[in-house]
């Protein structure tokens, strides 16, 4: 039997984090963090098929998470999430290399899709 792929799950809100945690850890192994400080532990210990964050956080932000997972792990895919429609201008989160752009509210089915996609491009 093959290991259930590995999501790392970013967000300061326990809420939203609850909610990706009870949609995703039926398909996968998921790890929580409530910054990307604590995030960035994670990943020296783990490598995870798909990274799924928050861009506003307190501390470190998303975009600065997506960069350090990158200068670790070209494949890794990161998924951003964000509350502000216009936190960012999506082509240049893309060209920074994320893997998905969502804006909050998201559908869950939407997260499920995009994080399916992200694990098969890496192989999961």
């Amino acid at each position: 039997m093959t290991a259930m792929p590995t999501i790392l799950i970013v967000d300061d809100d326990a809420a939203v984090r609850g909610i990706l945690l009870d949609l995703l850890s039926e398909n996968y192994e998921c790890n929580t963090a409530s910054t990307a400080e604590q995030a960035l532990q994670y990943l020296e210990i783990e490598n995870y098929d798909a990274v799924l964050t928050d861009l506003a956080m307190p501390g470190l932000t998303g975009l600065e998470l997506l960069k350090r997972v990158k200068l670790k792990d070209l494949s890794t895919p990161v998924i951003l999430i964000s509350g502000k429609q216009q936190d960012e201008d999506h082509e240049s989160l893309m060209k920074l290399g994320a893997f998905a752009y969502l804006t909050k509210p998201f559908r869950l089915d939407e997260i499920e899709s995009v994080v399916q996609r992200a694990v098969a491009q890496n192989g999961g």
